[in-house]
């Protein structure tokens, strides 16, 4: 839906963009289509659809052939969005939170959505936890370039591991500001993630590890983390490991902290 056909819509219905559900639509057929090429959407696919808002992603993903579970929290929109319905009744729309809705109720295998913004880390969550196969998603910029850090990064963090924990990243491309009514304050990226076998089975006490080392991430791990294991410990742990004994948070990559996890986990601490 182009912004010309988008705003007589909206005062049709009645609705206009609201900020505290991050509101904002997409208006660039081009990169609706590449959204759908990004996920490899082919008939007989189950996708989950977050915030559908007007429809433009539903309408596109529908075409495609798929099957479509849109949960859309904006009462105006998601009654709106029954418009789009097929003939083989392929849309199934929630009015919900997208939060709050049991996921194990919808039998979708992918997830595409332009994420609220202000939602997007425990959405992601959630969709970590689930059995989808891929997800591909409208982040914020930032948020996508944290995602998706190397490291050694200055923006390498905890959410690069935690990403990187669950799922392969794919694919990405930026996404100007322009694309979109009303026009956001920043740029934004869609990435395609595959979802993975993650490498522990009960990963909480790793997850608490890192986030401790990156609370304090320009000190190095032996000192923040003295409070658990002694500064010697650590320096000698990561020697052993062949990494430098001065390492900093970022400076360790996904397999270099579960190894260092391991052997941590188990030493007995002095």
């Amino acid at each position: 839906m182009i912004v010309s056909e988008l705003i007589p819509f909206l005062e049709e219905l009645g609705a206009s963009p609201r900020k505290s559900l991050s509101q904002n639509f997409l208006i660039d057929r081009n990169i609706v289509n590449k959204i759908i090429r990004t996920a490899e959407i082919v008939p007989g696919d189950s996708v989950l659809e977050i915030g559908p808002g007007p429809g433009a992603l539903t309408t596109a993903l529908l075409e495609a052939g798929a099957t479509v579970y849109a949960i859309e929290k904006d009462p105006l929109f998601a009654s709106a969005l029954s418009r789009l319905q097929t003939p083989d009744h392929r849309l199934h729309v929630f009015l919900a939170d997208a939060l709050d809705h049991p996921l194990a109720a919808i039998p979708a295998t992918k997830v595409v959505a332009n994420l609220p913004y202000h939602i997007t880390t425990p959405l992601l969550e959630r969709f970590f936890l689930h059995n989808f196969s891929s997800l591909t998603l409208m982040v914020q910029k930032e948020f996508g370039q944290r995602l998706l850090a190397k490291p050694g990064s200055k923006i390498f963090s905890s959410l690069t591991l935690f990403g990187q924990f669950y799922t392969t990243p794919k694919s990405s491309f930026p996404v100007s500001s322009h694309c979109f009514y009303p026009k956001p304050s920043v740029d934004s990226s869609v990435i395609r993630l595959d979802l993975r076998t993650p490498p522990l089975h009960s990963p909480e006490p790793f997850f608490k590890l890192v986030r401790r080392a990156f609370q304090q991430r320009r000190k190095m791990l032996s000192t923040s983390l003295q409070e658990i294991y002694p500064t010697q410990q650590m320096k000698e742990t990561l020697a052993r490991l062949g990494l430098r004994s001065d390492a900093r948070p970022e400076m360790l990559g996904l397999d270099e902290w579960l190894l260092l996890f391991q052997k941590l986990s188990n030493e007995k601490c002095c």
